[in-house]
């Protein structure tokens, strides 16, 4: 199943709304870095909302998400991060130091705006 990627103005916006498997995850980080590259896109908004669990394969995909997204020249703003998730994330020593983060997708939104008008 493909995870759909929506282009507002120089932004790309997914919601995951299903479990990530190993496939799906991968298919993902393609889709996304081709949908940059087509598209030009400056920022990426990613709501985790519905992600309530992730596991050690699925959170290495989303950092490196972010990390070659970056390389492409797209800011990346994760939303939505549940606790279960943000746990897993710190104990697979998966820090995100540098990704900006937002309670819900409008936050991201500013967010990502305010970064990148500086």
């Amino acid at each position: 199943m493909r995870i759909p990627i929506l282009k507002l103005h120089n932004y790309l916006l997914i919601s995951i709304q299903i479990d990530l498997d190993d496939q799906t995850a991968i298919q993902f980080q393609e889709d996304l870095l081709n949908k940059i590259h087509q598209s030009g896109a400056t920022g990426v908004v990613i709501d985790l909302t519905s992600v309530d669990i992730i596991d050690s394969f699925i959170a290495k995909v989303l950092g490196d998400v972010v990390t070659m997204s970056d390389l492409m020249g797209a800011k990346v703003v994760l939303t939505g991060i549940q606790p279960a998730v943000a746990v897993t994330l710190i104990d697979l020593g998966i820090h995100l130091n540098e990704v900006t983060t937002a309670l819900d997708l409008e936050q991201g939104l500013i967010k990502l705006r305010q970064e990148l008008e500086e």
